[in-house]
């Protein structure tokens, strides 16, 4: 951080982060172990107050706009998740309060697998009702598939298996798949995959867009809440659904005003009108609450790591060997000492750790920032030019960015870091030319997988048709190898499929983040009500003060 001063920094207007982008924002999960602990014993900045509002009001904020409507079959990014996953619910669900992947019922009961992995028998939940008081049986399941795939937005490849759903009485339901897949109660039970829905609703509101213009407004879940306002960019207000079949809430009203400054947002924790912050601190942030006595800091495990993407259809970067000597000189360690101390770990894997075990994986990318200085000198001067991306709406990403670009200009290259909107580099996904043309050289970004499944990270970063391909980087032949992968489950050909994408030089993960976040010291049920594949948000019927 001392050669700042040597390249320039020129940031991009903060727009608001639009389709899944925001999918890369707060979370790792550390070694399993060292998670199971984290999730257990989350540092309290000081002894909590015996004294504590008894309001049944919460008040907490989103510092960006969600962006997208709270529609669980087109919401595909990180912010609005706090709404989705406390209005709507699937048959499965993850556990809460660990950071192992734990598959535990929600509206199914139970599940049984046959057929050779092609047939899913779910046993149902009676006695739950819909917010407009249709009651939840077997019937609810086909159109609320068929929905998702009607709207078609980046979570619909979850349901694109489906062959047929079958109804075996009121409360037995039968999924019948094209062909096995292993992910398949993973793709269930993830924040985005698919929720049930009124079909009382899907029928009445319909529309001409699938229910989509309702359900900016509006939701048609079984959760422990109901969205009784949405106004965008302004606020958005859940009220407690009196006939909630599970754990009745505490909170009855919980109030979420756009706050799209985070010092605002610190002011106003700090004065009490806060509940609690959920994502985005900075490091001076984290630094402060951890040695408040007025304040708990948790640090919290999820599937998040810091990646650093390689452009490999620009200047002297589209040699794979040029590529890969680049990436060994990022200096993980530093990174996290200097940007995420005490909420990242540095990562030997290349996937999020926790979804492979770690001896698969491996990133096998040593620090050695010789291979690149010796290039480096070789270079010819217009060469020696290097962009080195961020996403603009993402401090800790640009902090980030600026270390690397320090780095690279100590071994002789001419660096600028630029933000970015989140549009433009959605823009670059899928288009080798896009990415020539108008990306950077090397991307800073913070990313999640779908779910807790290998599948659900390899398929969306690294085939050619994923969407966290964000600076179109190819690795010839990985897709038929993932295929293989989620149809077998086999641990070795997840292996063979990333160290395919490894070898290619196009990414690198830096840090394996938490989730962060900071509430009052009243505040109970954290630890409980946060789920290692749910980044930035909380079930909000597990909190309540003491």
């Amino acid at each position: 951080m001392r050669h700042m001063r040597s390249f320039s920094t020129t940031k991009g207007s903060s727009d608001m982060p639009s389709p899944r982008a925001l999918l890369r924002r707060l979370v790792p999960v550390l070694l399993v172990a060292t998670l199971v602990a984290a999730c257990g014993s989350s540092g309290s900045t000081g002894s909590s107050s015996t004294s504590y509002p008894t309001s049944h009001t919460l008040q907490l904020s989103f510092l960006q706009d969600p962006g997208q409507p709270p529609d669980p079959d087109v919401y595909y990014a990180g912010q609005g998740l706090l709404l989705t996953r406390n209005m709507y619910e699937g048959l499965v669900k993850y556990q809460s309060g660990t950071s192992k992947r734990v598959i535990v019922p929600s509206l199914a009961t139970s599940w049984a697998i046959s057929n050779g992995g092609l047939t899913y028998t779910f046993q149902l939940r009676q006695g739950v009702l819909f917010h407009d008081g249709t009651p939840f049986n077997s019937s609810v399941i086909e159109p609320t598939f068929l929905r998702r795939t009607a709207v078609n937005g980046g979570p619909a490849y979850m349901v694109a298996g489906i062959a047929s759903v079958q109804t075996l009485g009121a409360y037995t339901a039968v999924i019948n798949l094209t062909a096995p897949n292993t992910a398949f109660l993973d793709y269930l039970a993830s924040s985005y995959g698919p929720m049930m829905e009124s079909p009382t609703a899907l029928a009445k509101y319909a529309g001409t867009d699938n229910d989509q213009t309702y359900l900016q407004t509006h939701d048609i879940g079984t959760g422990p809440y109901t969205l009784t306002q949405a106004k965008v960019g302004v606020s958005y207000e859940m009220q407690a659904f009196p006939q909630y079949w599970g754990t009745k809430p505490y909170y009855t009203t919980v109030d979420m005003p756009v706050i799209d400054n985070l010092s605002s947002q610190e002011i106003q924790f700090n004065s009490g009108q806060l509940a609690g912050i959920l994502h985005d601190l900075t490091a001076p942030a984290v630094a402060q609450y951890r040695a408040s006595s007025k304040a708990t800091f948790y640090s919290l495990p999820v599937l998040e790591e810091e990646s650093v993407y390689v452009n490999e259809h620009q200047g002297f970067l589209t040699s794979q060997t040029n590529r890969q000597a680049l990436l060994k000189a990022v200096d993980s360690q530093a990174i996290v000492a200097g940007v995420f101390p005490n909420r990242a770990t540095v990562p030997s894997q290349a996937t999020p750790a926790g979804l492979l075990p770690s001896n698969y994986g491996k990133q096998n990318i040593a620090y050695n920032p010789s291979a690149l200085s010796a290039i480096v000198k070789k270079l010819p001067s217009s060469q020696k030019q290097l962009t080195v991306g961020y996403d603009s709406g993402a401090p800790d990403d640009q902090l980030v960015a600026e270390q690397i670009a320090a780095e690279l200009q100590a071994l002789g290259l001419t660096t600028k870091v630029v933000g970015y909107q989140t549009s433009e580099i959605y823009g670059w996904v899928g288009s080798a030319q896009s990415a020539a043309a108008q990306g950077p050289n090397i991307l800073v970004y913070y990313v999640w997988p779908d779910a807790y499944n290998a599948y659900m990270w390899n398929h969306i970063t690294y085939d050619s048709t994923g969407g966290l391909q964000y600076l179109s980087c190819s690795v010839p032949g990985i897709d038929p190898v993932d295929t293989q992968a989620v149809t077998t489950g086999s641990n070795t050909v997840y292996d063979t499929a990333v160290q395919m994408a490894v070898n290619q030089g196009c990414w690198i993960n830096v840090a394996n983040r938490t989730d962060a976040m900071v509430f009052q010291p009243w505040m109970k049920g954290v630890n409980q009500a946060h789920v290692v594949a749910m980044p930035w948000a909380l079930l909000l019927n597990q909190l309540y003060p003491g």
